[in-house]
C-alpha cells in the first residue's frame, strides 16, 4: 500500500485545475467572441481575476472593459494585442 505525501497531493490537485481550466477556456486564436468575461480574460492574461476587476474600477490597467448590464466584458482584441507584446 501506497501513501501520497502532501506534496504529490497538491501537485495533483494543480494538475486538475489546470487541465479543468483549459477545458473551460478555448485558446484565444480560436475565440469567437468579441468580448469576454473576466475570468476567461484573467486566464489568457495569466492575471488573477480579482486584479482584472482592479483595472477596471481604478481605469490604471493595461486594458479597459466595456459594462454591459453592469458586468464586466473585456475585448478579445486587446487581449490578443496584449499577448503580443503590444502595449
Amino acid at each position: 500500500m501506497q501513501t501520497a505525501t502532501i506534496q504529490q497531493l497538491q501537485q495533483a490537485v494543480k494538475t486538475a485545475t489546470a487541465a479543468k481550466q483549459l477545458q473551460n477556456f478555448p485558446p484565444i486564436e480560436t475565440e469567437t467572441r468579441s468580448h469576454v468575461d473576466t475570468a476567461c480574460a484573467a486566464f489568457h492574461l495569466n492575471r488573477k481575476p480579482q486584479t482584472m476587476r482592479a483595472w477596471a474600477c481604478l481605469e490604471n490597467g493595461a486594458m479597459r472593459p466595456i459594462r454591459i448590464m453592469g458586468r464586466l466584458a473585456w475585448a478579445t482584441a486587446d487581449i490578443k494585442r496584449l499577448l503580443n507584446g503590444a502595449a
